[in-house]
């Protein structure tokens, strides 16, 4: 077009003009940093280094989860199961006749029963979880019911269908109900 044809006091740009403009206003496709820059007012501006990145991401993996859940599975199951047996009626019937070894023995048992159980359903719990959190792509309370429903649906199949599908629906209402109390404390 000629200048004539363009309106008084107004001028036409040229192709070079054009892509200067644009990269001024839009940017170029060059990625200048690695990390989000996040402004000062916000706080104190923190780069994470490569190892602090490669720690984060060990940390939020899946087999650690799995493995946090069955060791503080283990611990939670060890101190109920200890609890109980000190209540148990085991150790109330034939006072007379038994004697610390056999206590303590019993103790053991009954503690690392619980301890191993609550082991179990942590590490399945997380796990499944963990999965299905992947799977989703998604971080909400719905991963905790769905998980729940699963861990109670396989720990209840052992006892046949209908145990599966009382502990699938137990094990999900118990989860949904402990997801929004710790979301909604804080």
């Amino acid at each position: 077009m000629s200048s004539e044809s363009s309106p008084p006091g107004k001028r036409q740009l040229f192709p070079e003009e054009w892509v200067y403009l644009t990269r001024y206003f839009v940017g170029n496709n060059y990625r200048y940093r690695e990390n989000i820059i996040i402004p000062r007012n916000l706080g104190p501006v923190a780069i994470k280094t490569h190892e602090e990145k490669m720690v984060e991401s060990f940390i939020e993996s899946c087999p650690f989860k799995v493995m946090m859940s069955c060791v503080a599975g283990y611990g939670l199951g060890a101190v109920i199961g200890l609890f109980s047996s000190s209540i148990g009626p085991q150790s109330v019937t034939n006072v007379e006749t038994q004697t610390a070894k056999q206590v303590f023995h019993e103790m053991k048992t009954t503690t690392l029963s619980y301890a191993k159980n609550f082991a179990l359903i942590g590490a399945v719990f997380s796990g499944v979880e963990c999965t299905i959190e992947t799977i989703r792509g998604k971080s909400d309370w719905k991963n905790g019911t769905y998980a729940g429903g699963v861990t109670g649906g396989i720990i209840g199949l052992r006892a046949g269908l209908k145990a599966g599908a009382v502990g699938a629906l137990g094990f999900a209402a118990f989860s949904t109900a402990i997801d929004y109390y710790m979301h909604s404390r804080f």
